[in-house]
């Protein structure tokens, strides 16, 4: 029996609670398809900071390269330790010793779930440059606090990192339905976004099958809320590709729904899953977190470790369960309500 190793990071606020209910979800597919799952939990969290000075111990990249993949719950508390410490002391340090270039964002509306758009029926794939861009990290501050204070961030644009995420790109539009929407702001930034567009254009003569149209970001931003139906595939750089991803979390019914996966296409080291809803400290303990977004995000982790029928097992399974009105909105449902109907769903299939 094939048996896959992974590291468990809950993390803060409700990202344990969802955690524990994805995991649960995963562990009655892997029964069901006859594949094992080792799961090993690490406690690194705000709270690792507080009492140790690092969001994870010094060898936590090591320790976390033995596993196939890292299931990921929410980082933050803001309360106690700023955002930029959390994120550069986690999320981004795993992100980019793992080469985890593509972030990878589905943005569809369950059966059941109403958004806030009067569309139906899109499926939108959102393909992020994860490591690079305008999130490099360079640049710096001089002369602080005085009137003369000077602030750099510097955006980073590599061929290597540019073409590789393009390319990632094509291949899901050629997966897919051949379409592809390549977001910059060319007319604006003529440096690293004219860059982009040219590489796009070269790559697209590899991939005659697909189809390429090239927008702005705020062309973009207001074609997802007027016209979501007309996009399949979108890729944009980290700080574009952030943004349109928010947008994408709002138009399926909200962050509840918003799923994720941190791919290393190369599968040199561990991709990491999920939920994109943060930490959310003000619902902590109420039981009240949906798990969906988590369990949508472990259906990706299958999907990328070559189980396909259990990442499909638990899609239907979450459909059934939204069809039934179970987790379609805010306060609706319990956390341990939406898991039970899903472990139902699967259980009955």
């Amino acid at each position: 029996m094939t048996s896959y190793k992974i590291a468990l990071i809950p993390g803060d606020g409700i990202g344990p609670a969802v955690v524990e209910a994805a995991w649960q979800v995963a562990g009655a597919v892997a029964a069901k398809e006859g594949f094992g799952l080792e799961g090993t939990s690490f406690p690194w969290s705000c709270q690792t900071y507080l009492d140790t000075g690092a969001m994870m111990p010094e060898d936590g990249i090591e320790t976390l390269r033995g596993h196939d993949a890292i299931l990921l719950g929410a980082v933050g508390w803001p309360a106690t330790v700023p955002d930029s410490v959390s994120l550069h002391g986690l999320l981004l340090p795993i992100r980019k010793a793992f080469v985890q270039y593509a972030n990878v964002r589905p943005h569809r509306l369950l059966p059941g779930v109403e958004g806030p758009l009067k569309a139906e029926g899109f499926d939108i794939l959102c393909i992020r440059e994860n490591t690079e861009g305008e999130y490099s990290g360079a640049g710096g501050r001089i002369h602080q606090g005085t009137a003369d204070e000077v602030a750099v961030e510097t955006a980073i644009f590599t061929r290597a990192g540019v073409e590789r995420i393009l390319r990632f790109a094509f291949d899901k539009a050629r997966e897919r339905s051949g379409r592809l929407a390549s977001v910059t702001k060319s007319n604006a930034q003529k440096h690293t976004m004219v860059f982009w567009d040219e590489t796009t254009r070269k790559i697209s003569a590899d991939y005659p099958d697909v189809e390429v149209k090239s927008y702005h970001i705020d062309a973009m931003a207001a074609r997802m809320v007027m016209a979501p139906e007309t996009l399949d595939v979108v890729v944009a750089s980290n700080l574009f590709g952030d943004i349109l991803t928010d947008l994408g979390a709002a138009i399926q019914g909200g962050l509840g729904f918003a799923a994720s996966a941190n791919i290393d296409p190369t599968r040199s080291g561990p991709s990491m899953f999920e939920p994109v809803h943060g930490s959310a400290p003000d619902i902590m303990g109420k039981g009240i977190a949906n798990p969906l977004a988590t369990i949508w995000s472990t259906a990706m982790m299958l999907e990328h470790l070559g189980e396909g029928g259990g990442a499909g097992r638990i899609m239907r399974a979450m459909e059934r369960t939204t069809a039934q009105g179970v987790g379609v909105r805010p306060g609706g449902h319990g956390t341990e309500d939406i898991t039970a109907a899903v472990l139902k769903a699967i259980e009955e299939e």
